[in-house]
């Protein structure tokens, strides 16, 4: 394997991942949670570890999408995209970035100040260009821990109506929806209680983090935001955390009223993204195979195949383009940890290709 590779990066608000590209092949992809309204001066330093991590090389390239504009820290989007770029150049002074926009497009830091909506929100576009050369005609869906994407791709070109959030939301093609950090109350108004129904409380008790780490489909270690109460993330805690939907707690209910009330809420995120896939497939109705990723790739299995669609794992392309041995601390041979790092790992990719060779 060459020296010379791609780092590729996906900034995000409230998760920042990294994915490390060699010759066309995956080497590590990894992402670890950071809060940019917490702590924003952490955020150069915080590049450069995750860097090491990756086992940058001297002369490596690096590829760019971010998310973190959004984050309330900033008054505009324009103030965001220029935050995580200075942190980008402060990182890697020398370095040869790029910076993905949502036209498919790499261009240069100064570029991406330029045009800064351009970059904003890059991150989906960046992996539907790489699932577009494997799936021609597919719909890209992403389940991470805030959101959903829905991306349409024909004849291997991806026609997103939307290119930035506000339209894609208008679209269907962006549902604001998690695995994770979604509140409960964004979710469902009414579960099941005491052989009713109950409307839910609106006091951000239970994340649907909580729901899925009860139903067993997240780990705890996958749980990787401050807790509601600040209880451990644990299927215990959880529990407890659920009961508060109602305004009651473990003495008032047992396994099967929890457990009612977790498939109720999943339903309805599911049903939600279901929704979402509909409006799209309304657009592009020849459309047949979904592929899914990200956190949530569990939800978006469920939601893909609730419409109609044959499921395609990303996790098994980003596999196929691990090393045949793993060396690395960060495995990335089941492609599993790629596809929860997809943006990251597509614009590593990407960029990958573009790159001379000795």
């Amino acid at each position: 394997m060459s020296a010379r590779g791609v780092i590729g990066w996906d900034i995000g608000g409230v998760n920042t991942k990294v994915a490390r590209a060699a010759d066309g092949r995956l080497v590590a992809a990894f992402g670890q949670p950071y809060e940019v309204q917490r702590a924003p001066d952490a955020l150069v330093a915080l590049l450069g570890e995750l860097a090491a991590r990756a086992r940058i090389h001297a002369d490596d390239r690096h590829a760019v999408t971010m998310t973190a504009e959004l984050s309330q820290m900033f008054r505009t989007k324009r103030e965001g995209v220029a935050f995580v770029l200075d942190a980008v150049e402060a990182a890697f002074p020398d370095a040869d970035v790029r910076v993905f926009t949502v036209h498919g497009t790499f261009v240069t830091l100064s570029a991406a100040r330029a045009t800064p909506l351009d970059a904003a929100a890059a991150n989906w576009a960046a992996t539907a260009r790489m699932v577009a050369d494997t799936h021609p005609d597919a719909i890209l869906i992403d389940v991470g821990t805030t959101s959903t994407d829905i991306i349409p791709i024909v004849g291997g070109r991806v026609v997103a109506k939307g290119t930035t959030d506000p339209a894609r939301l208008a679209s269907g093609e962006l549902v604001y929806t998690g695995a994770l950090r979604t509140p409960v109350e964004a979710i469902a108004s009414h579960v099941p209680f005491a052989g009713g129904v109950a409307t839910v409380s609106a006091e951000s008790f239970c994340l649907v983090g909580d729901v899925h780490l009860w139903r067993g489909d997240l780990a705890p270690d996958d749980y990787s935001v401050a807790t509601p109460d600040g209880r451990a993330a644990s299927r215990e805690f959880s529990g407890e955390r659920i009961a508060r939907v109602v305004c009651a707690d473990r003495e008032l209910l047992d396994d099967a009223g929890i457990g009612a009330i977790a498939h109720t809420v999943a339903d309805a995120q599911r049903q939600r993204i279901v929704q979402g896939i509909r409006r799209v497939l309304d657009r592009h109705p020849a459309l047949r195979t979904a592929v899914v990723t990200g956190l949530g790739a569990f939800i978006a299995r469920a939601a893909a195949t609730a419409a109609g669609l044959e499921v395609v794992a990303l996790a098994d392309t980003f596999a196929a383009l691990g090393p045949s041995t793993s060396a690395h601390a960060d495995d990335v041979s089941s492609g599993s940890a790629a596809a929860r790092a997809a943006p990251a790992a597509a614009v590593a990719l990407l960029l990958d290709r573009e790159t001379p060779r000795p």
